[in-house]
């Protein structure tokens, strides 16, 4: 990494500053999110669909 400093401000390049790591609770979102499309649609399909 190539961080700079210039009076008092971090510079960096566009791609060092988009280089981001999704923490654990990106993937806890992502499979609570999932989830419960899931039981909403099972729900939907119950609810509607069952014969």
């Amino acid at each position: 990494m190539a961080t700079t400093r210039e009076q008092h401000r971090i510079v960096e390049t566009p791609t060092e500053a988009r280089q981001g790591e999704p923490g654990p609770s990106v993937a806890a979102l992502l499979a609570i999110s999932t989830g419960l499309a899931i039981l909403i649609l099972a729900v939907v399909w119950f609810v509607f669909f069952r014969t």
